[in-house]
């Protein structure tokens, strides 16, 4: 006769051995996500409209379809290893200590760091949220260098300017600096 309190240990012992097969597997999660990349680069190379920009044999498919084709083949070799017991190794290189919490302050901090120069850049083109970006940046991961610190994140952030707006042809958002630039 199976009393109540049988019942759960022989349901948990199923569950548990679903739980311990997923954590020995967890690079399964790693193997859907390239995946679903691989499938979304693919529809979108596929249904692109290029009868414009064609003129030869190699087009603006090409590239996005060899990266599409990549991560499928990635995924499905990935997933065989993970399968036949292949597991990733722990760097052993990091400076990494696992029994310390995060730092949410300083995540927190880039986070709103990082979306306030996308919302600068095309106001205050891309020179000062740039420079704002980089200066923040640095005070977030610890740098107190007042004096030197905004002036090198201008000087980074105006040679990053110059290189892709002037030298490469990528169009940056000048802001009020485009006529002094």
């Amino acid at each position: 006769m199976t009393t109540r309190t049988e019942l759960p240990e022989d349901h948990e012992k199923p569950a548990a051995g679903r739980r311990s097969w997923l954590r020995d597997h967890s690079e399964l999660g790693v193997c859907a996500l390239l995946l679903a990349l691989g499938v979304l680069v693919l529809t979108d190379a596929l249904t692109m409209d290029v009868d414009i920009t064609q003129r030869g044999p190699v087009g603006p498919k090409t590239v996005p379809v060899v990266v599409g084709i990549g991560l499928l083949v990635i995924a499905a070799l990935l997933a065989v290893d993970v399968l036949r017991g292949g597991r990733g190794e722990a760097e052993g290189g990091e400076d990494v200590d696992l029994s310390e919490p995060a730092d949410w302050r300083t995540v927190l901090l880039l986070s709103g760091i990082f979306l306030g120069a996308a919302a600068l850049i095309e106001p205050a083109g891309f020179p000062v949220a740039g420079a704002l970006l980089f200066w923040g940046a640095a005070f977030a991961l610890g740098s107190r260098r007042v004096d030197h610190d905004p002036l090198i994140a201008a000087v980074l952030s105006l040679i990053t300017y110059v290189v892709f707006d002037k030298l490469l042809g990528v169009p940056l958002p000048g802001g009020p600096l485009m006529g002094v630039l």
